[in-house]
């Protein structure tokens, strides 16, 4: 059928758009786009129209199969995380307009389904849970949790509201607490000469085809018994396993019965969030312990340039570092994008002890102060923005392991001993595969795309880098946030010291 004068126009500007990546508004007149009224909404998720069943999720992370009380005391040493990972472990300022908050991974799955490439896999004997995730490892890395629903339309389990941190009754941090950030480094600005420092590049690195630089796969000549060890002297020379409230008191150490409160028996400042975080604590050489701290969001929601939005996927990993050497934090690591920054842990804001860092929103970029963060291009036509939103507090939280980098072996942690590991080893992609030119959602502009596809799971953000950073070259640890000096938080104002 020959087209009429008038759906000419467009037709020739949408196939440009899509295929010579020429793209201009073919709707002048285009506040009655579905797509453009999405984006006037701020693109808000509302009720599902294809997934609206509640889930209760604790049982699924309870479902490990380990059982504590097998376990031989070498066993149980292996397993614990050292009291000062507890500690330090960050906080994370959520934006404050926020449409996609922290989400749970059990409930992502209820809402997806497996697909191979573009064809889903329909002879599973269960449906896919944390619990046995990695079964899908059978049909190749080709595998995909593409969404039971059109993600233009937004449905609520993309947005997570459930999960926005509470307060715990703080109110608003940044006015209760106007001077909270603390950097008391008294280094120069700029970068600061680390590589000749301990920890700063330890061990052979991961595995290639875990995000490292090191070729062989899973095997190593290096046994996995040296980093266990270096955990364990770690613990015994700053943080001692305690019993009793009185020392905890004293050291400052949280405990699993601690949650809610400081250990002055105080509201803690950051918020408890439905969705949990995975902590994965990676012992090396040199008694260096690397911290990750994994975020979940069941939706990225790109960036705009012009006003036209590139980068969506469906599913979301980001994560953050300490790193520290014979139980002492020496520098912090924040995911940005496919990269990220290191700073030195003087260097970061921190309320008391604790690390401060700011997720962004829509792309749930990690960085260490509130404001815009240009990045690929110039004249800040592409950014990311942080602020002072809920302050959430993973600790309370949270479901820990312990990662032997030499071997890919993930074991649950002492404190989390029932926390399962399948969904750890899933080696396909949390989210929909890119969506083709010939969907109607797609559209791409100087080589980018409406939709990518979504991102692999922690197993391949490096875990055994040798380095603080992502990556495995130059890694460059920042001494400096910002202009200004920040005087910091009393202790007893908030959180321990």
């Amino acid at each position: 059928m020959a087209l009429d004068a008038a759906a000419k126009p467009l037709r020739l500007s949408t196939v440009a758009c899509r295929w010579l990546g020429l793209c201009s508004n073919p709707y002048p007149e285009e506040t009655n786009h579905p797509k453009k009224q999405l984006e006037q909404e701020h693109d808000m998720p509302h009720a599902s129209k294809a997934s609206n069943k509640a889930l209760d999720s604790s049982e699924y992370w309870s479902s490990g199969q380990d059982d504590p009380t097998t376990w031989s005391h070498a066993e149980r040493e292996t397993r614990n995380i050292p009291d000062y990972v507890y500690k330090y472990t960050p906080y994370v300022h959520l934006f404050s307009a926020e449409d996609f908050w922290p989400c749970d991974i059990a409930d992502h799955l209820h809402h997806t389904t497996p697909f191979q490439n573009y064809t889903p896999i329909h002879d599973l004997a269960d449906e896919p849970t944390i619990d046995n995730l990695d079964e899908l490892n059978r049909y190749g890395r080709f595998t995909f949790l593409q969404s039971r629903d059109n993600v233009e339309e937004r449905p609520n389990w993309l947005g997570g509201s459930k999960n926005i941190p509470n307060s715990h009754g703080v109110g608003d941090v940044e006015n209760a607490f106007p001077n909270h950030c603390r950097r008391p480094s008294d280094r120069e600005l700029g970068a600061i000469s680390v590589e000749d420092e301990e920890w700063y590049d330890v061990g052979m690195g991961d595995a290639e085809d875990r995000g490292g630089g090191r070729s062989g796969g899973l095997e190593s000549s290096l046994s996995g018994r040296g980093t266990t060890i270096e955990v364990r002297r770690a613990k015994t020379m700053e943080a001692r396993r305690v019993d009793t409230k009185e020392e905890r008191k004293e050291t400052g150490t949280v405990r699993e019965d601690d949650r809610g409160k400081d250990v002055h028996g105080k509201q803690r400042i950051g918020g408890h969030s439905s969705a949990p975080a995975v902590l994965v604590v990676v012992p090396k050489e040199n008694g260096v312990v690397d911290a990750f701290w994994f975020y979940f969001y069941s939706y990225n929601l790109g960036n705009q340039v012009w006003g036209t939005r590139f980068g969506n996927h469906v599913g979301d990993w980001e994560h953050s570092v300490v790193r520290f050497h014979h139980g002492v934090p020496k520098a912090v690591f924040l995911s940005e994008h496919s990269a990220g920054e290191a700073y030195s842990y003087e260097a970061v804001e921190k309320i008391g002890i604790r690390p401060v860092i700011y997720s962004a929103v829509g792309t749930h970029a990690m960085y260490a102060t509130p404001g815009l963060h240009p990045y690929v291009l110039p004249w800040g036509l592409l950014h990311d923005e942080t602020d002072r939103g809920p302050l959430w507090d993973p600790l309370l939280n949270h479901h820990g392991y312990v990662y032997n980098y030499t071997t890919g072996v993930l074991q649950s942690s002492l404190q989390t001993p029932s926390a399962p590991v399948s969904w750890f080893n899933y080696s396909g992609r949390w989210g929909d595969k890119i969506y083709p030119m010939s969907d109607p959602r797609q559209y791409r502009f100087a080589g980018q795309y409406h939709y990518v596809t979504g991102p692999l799971g922690p197993k391949f953000k490096n875990l055994g880098r040798k380095k603080v950073c992502q990556g495995n070259k130059e890694c460059i640890i920042k001494d400096w946030i910002g202009g200004k000096e920040w005087p910091g938080l009393d202790v007893a104002d908030g959180e321990e010291a």
